[in-house]
């Protein structure tokens, strides 16, 4: 058997359960060597497939691809609202934020146009929101993608040069201890780095599904910001702060 042949089946192994040890791999393989087994499990690793964990055991990296924005505002709807509540607490009069994309993001917008500050967004959803606005609004430039009611990219990018936030709300596809903060592409990554970068204060809105999942592309270690999510992790609060009820 190839090595990837070798590699696919454990990754087959680890589809039905959370965790698998050294040892029961081994009894997979029986004519393998502990040395060779390690060096696919290694080769695993570094391409984000599988994390060791202390004691031996291995688990499966999970990945998260881009959702549709139709289809992202159905799950976890109740969770989102929750986290929706906690971020606008953290909001007062005279400040100035970011708030990006994402279905949580646009349940935030719903709930600070009454108050007296500025949003700068990239999050085109703010065009279908109605009510009272006493916030000041400015939308950023860039392109559109639908999938995620968003825009990015390289005139996004210079927008955001000058500009300086005093608190910023970002969406994310996943958070982990190990692999940072990440999201489906590579543009949406260097928009939420750059905003992370000047802003004073960074809140990362996280529905508690995307906790130890892996999206394609890294946009910043997770350092130096606060998590708002519905349910409180010990992993996660060793590193950052969380805020939950």
């Amino acid at each position: 058997m190839i090595p990837y042949e070798r590699q696919q089946k454990i990754l087959s192994l680890l589809k039905d359960t959370e965790l698998v040890k050294f040892d029961e791999i081994q009894a997979v393989f029986p004519k393998v060597s502990a040395s060779t087994l390690r060096r696919d499990l290694k080769e695993l690793e570094k391409n984000n497939k599988v994390e060791y964990l202390s004691g031996g055991a291995i688990k499966m990296v999970s990945t998260v691809g881009e959702i549709p924005i139709t289809m992202r505002n159905t799950l976890n709807q109740e969770e989102k609202e929750q986290i929706a509540v906690l971020a606008a607490k953290q909001i007062q009069d005279g400040d100035v934020i970011y708030l990006d994309s994402g279905s949580s993001c646009s349940l935030l917008f719903e709930k600070i146009l009454t108050k007296r500050i500025t949003i700068y967004t990239t999050n085109t959803d703010i065009f279908s929101i109605k009510g009272e606005i006493l916030a000041e609004i400015i939308m950023l430039g860039g392109q559109f993608n639908p999938i995620n009611s968003s825009v990015s990219g390289a005139l996004t990018e210079v927008n955001l040069q000058d500009i300086y936030f005093s608190k910023s709300f970002l969406g994310v596809n996943g958070i982990d201890e190990k692999f940072g903060v990440t999201t489906p592409t590579i543009a949406e990554a260097a928009k939420k780095k750059l905003v992370k970068e000047h802003s004073d204060n960074v809140f990362l809105m996280c529905d508690s599904s995307k906790f130890h999942n892996l999206s394609n592309v890294k946009a910043f270690d997770l350092q130096d910001v606060t998590v708002i999510s519905d349910r409180f992790d010990e992993r996660i609060s060793k590193l950052v702060p969380l805020i939950a009820d």
